[in-house]
């Protein structure tokens, strides 16, 4: 019983290098993603990943749902006791952190600051490249901004998504708004439609009360 408890606190204590991963994915997915349709990043892969590292951060907190269910016992606390196991658990994170994260993350996001400047040659626009590298060097940032909204209860993971909406419309918009004002002023410099890009930062500083409309007219 007791290496079936090691077991399950292994995998508990891998969910958080899981998360890191998930994010780092997450970043080169928004770069793939944002090449033919920006707005299409948040339904797929990147949406994905980022979700999944949602599910890694609260996972404790989604298994207690088994013991409230009255489905097993509760999920086991408290340090790993096998040797091995605890050694592992700790060189994974370790090698996480300082390696995919710290080192090889940055790496790839100078690239995609390279790869910003061959879409522009190439006639694309160069943002889901800087989006990307913006991610990557962000990613230990963004997960101890999702760790600050799981309030450890069994709907964590709930909580930390509407963490996240909440930023994102409150925060992540309106910057979005101000690049599309920029962006129509360069088109209307060059002679290119602009309108379509002024009613996109209208509708980005408005997202919190389109949804406050939709939910009064439910």
């Amino acid at each position: 019983m007791g290496l079936i408890n090691d077991g399950i606190r292994l995998m508990l204590a891998l969910a958080a290098p899981a998360a890191l991963l998930s994010l780092v994915l997450a970043g080169l997915a928004l770069r793939r993603e944002g090449h033919m349709n920006l707005a299409h990043a948040g339904g797929g892969n990147f949406g994905k990943w980022v979700f999944w590292s949602v599910v890694f951060l609260t996972l404790p907190q989604l298994l207690t749902w088994f013991s409230f269910f009255g489905v097993g016992g509760p999920v086991p606390i408290g340090g790993i006791g096998s040797g091995w196991m605890a050694t592992f658990a700790s060189d994974v994170e370790v090698f996480v952190r300082t390696f995919v994260v710290q080192r090889l993350a940055i790496v790839l996001a100078a690239w995609l600051v390279l790869r910003s400047t061959l879409d522009v040659a190439e006639g694309h626009t160069p943002l889901p490249s800087i989006l990307g590298a913006m991610f990557l060097l962000a990613v230990p940032a963004t997960e101890a901004l999702l760790r600050g909204w799981n309030d450890g209860s069994r709907f964590a993971t709930s909580a930390v998504l509407e963490g996240l909406w909440t930023y994102t419309a409150g925060r992540v918009m309106p910057v979005a708004a101000g690049l599309a004002i920029v962006g129509a002023i360069m088109n209307f410099a060059a002679g290119k439609p602009a309108l379509r890009l002024i009613g996109c930062a209208a509708v980005f500083l408005m997202i919190a009360a389109l949804w406050r409309l939709v939910v009064a007219m439910m």
